[in-house]
């Protein structure tokens, strides 16, 4: 229906259960139904069937904004004769079957005369609409085994079994709301658009807490905004609303974030602490302590949002985005990450340190601690997912965690917690300090790794420790480049041909230059690196350099997550948010 769009150009709307990507001539590009990892309903995004447009019918050129605080995106498009806007979202809160997407049209300025495009195609394109009927003013449809309703349109046409196509004629200065539902259940009684939009105004405005000192707070507000939209009722928060778009052109980079990953689950939630604890850290810790209970030492990476388990890899028959194919499901499923272990503890340790922890969370920090206990001497897939080594960050990020669950024990596992820290950096600076003093990345790999800055920043050792500041500057001449950070070398190819930058590391890297009393080094990297995101506001894993353009799925959850901490970092001094590792 539309051909794919850059990235940067891309809104995202979301009600926690799943998301829809609009672009600049207001097609919904992407949306999965009922949830986050359901087949998608609208793949163009991919080179599928699907969409559900809105576009101006004469000349224009695009803009938009998010209304302050909430997943409520408002189109904009100057035309030859005026100004239209679409303001949409997806009705908040979500429900666990039914998606509701409400659009509303505004003539602005002049008459607003719009085209507007339905056809909803389930499971990645594979169902037409069949049943279509009308019944006073209303479209009923099935696709697959989705259920569409569709109020709100006018003198709508179709050609044989085509999508529903209509003209839409608003006055100026007045609006036109359309509903359209979709549900794995039969749909009961419709809501009016004005309770609808009502509904979602108002729950939006009680979801972003007080955000405390931030250096960019509006940036900061919308991050906590962007994960709140990616946080399920279950307490799951995917790592990214898409799949299969491609982090380098033809290189096979192209995966599926539609799950939650324990890591990035845990980047949210101490995140959220340091700007301002609320119900997201309390979702973060609540999900986290369950898979813990669960899968005790075979904890796995990524779960599904209902915490099962995320479906093998595979290919789907579809063009996928340029550059890229289409592939669902993700490998890590039989992956173990020994460093999300030290994640989760560090989140349950900033959780406790406020009072957020009860009985049963810390049976999870028991059983979180005796997982290292009998693994960490074992080789795991490391926070880059690559082949089983002996990580010198997965095992700092132990130490860390060990580190940061002791103000809040008995002084009994105090002391048994802090000595197996100790074991962990000991035995890991035996093995991994580079002939230069700096951490390297395993025994057998000398290459410096951006992820080693969190050892300091996470409390695993000291911010004056020698390999501390060595590995601060190793990171920095080595990896970093016109204000951006790459992971590590990959080959002896210059960094931006390998791969892309990685903004995780350009906000780690702000954090380290704090730590090290490089203030305005700090704000360097903070303000290049998220300054890297289109006029929606929203990141990807990767920013290429040289093209200026977004890379990877969007919008990458953990990403916001660092923005969100380091605004909070960076407006004060490191002394005084020591405290939350």
């Amino acid at each position: 229906m539309f051909a794919p769009q850059v990235l940067r150009e891309c809104a995202l709307l979301a009600d926690g259960e799943r998301g829809v990507l609009v672009g600049s001539q207001g097609e919904c590009a992407w949306m999965c139904v009922p949830r986050w990892d359901s087949g998608a309903v609208f793949a163009s995004l991919i080179g599928g069937a699907g969409g559900y447009a809105i576009t101006p019918v004469t000349r224009s050129v695009w803009g938009g904004y998010y209304e302050p605080d909430s997943m409520i995106w408002r189109s904009r498009w100057v035309t030859d004769d005026g100004i239209v806007e679409c303001r949409e979202a997806l009705a908040y809160p979500g429900d666990l079957h039914k998606a509701v997407l409400i659009r509303r049209i505004i003539a602005v300025q002049g008459e607003a005369r719009v085209r507007v495009v339905l056809d909803v195609r389930a499971d990645f394109g594979r169902h037409r609409m069949v049943r279509v009927e009308c019944r006073d003013g209303v479209w009923r449809a099935r696709s697959g085994a989705v259920y569409v309703r569709w109020s709100g349109a006018t003198s709508v046409t179709r050609d044989g079994r085509g999508p529903l196509v209509a003209t839409i004629t608003v006055p100026e200065g007045r609006c036109h709301d359309l509903v359209l539902e979709l549900s794995d259940q039969v749909l009961g009684e419709g809501v009016s658009a004005d309770e609808l939009w009502e509904r979602t105004e108002h729950t939006w405005s009680t979801m972003v807490p007080e955000i405390g000192p931030s250096i960019a707070p509006r940036d900061a507000r919308h991050a906590h905004t962007v994960l709140r939209g990616l946080t399920s009722a279950t307490g799951g928060m995917v790592a990214a609303a898409t799949m299969s778009l491609p982090e380098r052109a033809e290189q096979g980079r192209n995966y599926d974030y539609r799950y939650v990953w324990i890591r990035d689950q845990c980047f949210a939630g101490q995140a959220i602490a340091v700007s301002g604890g609320d119900t997201l850290l309390d979702d973060a810790v609540s999900f986290v302590c369950d898979r813990l209970l669960e899968d005790g030492p075979a904890l796995r990476p990524a779960y599904t949002v209902s915490g099962g388990k995320v479906p093998d890899e595979s290919e789907l028959d579809l063009p996928g985005y340029p550059g890229g194919g289409a592939r669902i499901g993700n490998w890590v499923n039989d992956q173990f990450q020994l460093d999300t272990v030290g994640e989760a503890l560090l989140l349950f340790g900033t959780a406790g340190s406020l009072e957020r922890l009860d009985t049963r969370h810390w049976r999870a920090v028991e059983q979180a601690v005796a997982c290292i206990e009998s693994r960490w001497t074992r080789p795991d897939a490391g926070i880059w997912e690559l082949a089983d080594a002996h990580w010198a960050h997965s095992r700092l990020t132990c130490a860390a965690g060990l580190r940061g669950v002791v103000g809040i024990a008995s002084r009994t596992d105090a002391a048994r917690w802090s000595a197996l820290a100790d074991a962990i950096v000991a035995d890991t600076a035996a093995t991994c300090t580079h002939p230069s003093g700096r951490w390297q990345r395993a025994s057998d790999d000398s290459r410096v790794d951006c992820a080693l800055l969190a050892a300091a920043i996470r409390g695993a050792v000291p911010e004056d420790d020698p390999r501390t500041v060595a590995t601060y500057d190793a990171v920095r001449t080595e990896l970093g480049r016109d204000g951006y950070v790459y992971r590590f070398r990959q080959d002896e190819r210059r960094l931006a041909s390998a791969e892309g930058a990685f903004l995780l590391c350009g906000f780690l890297m702000a954090l380290a230059a704090q730590q090290q009393g490089h203030d305005v080094e700090a704000v360097r990297w903070f303000e290049r690196n998220r300054a890297a995101c289109g006029p929606p506001g929203l990141f990807t894993e990767e920013y290429d350099v040289d093209q200026r353009q977004l890379r990877g799925n969007l919008p990458q959850a953990f990403v916001h997550a660092l923005l969100l901490e380091a605004s909070a970092r960076l407006a004060q001094p490191w002394t005084a948010v020591r405290h939350w590792r």
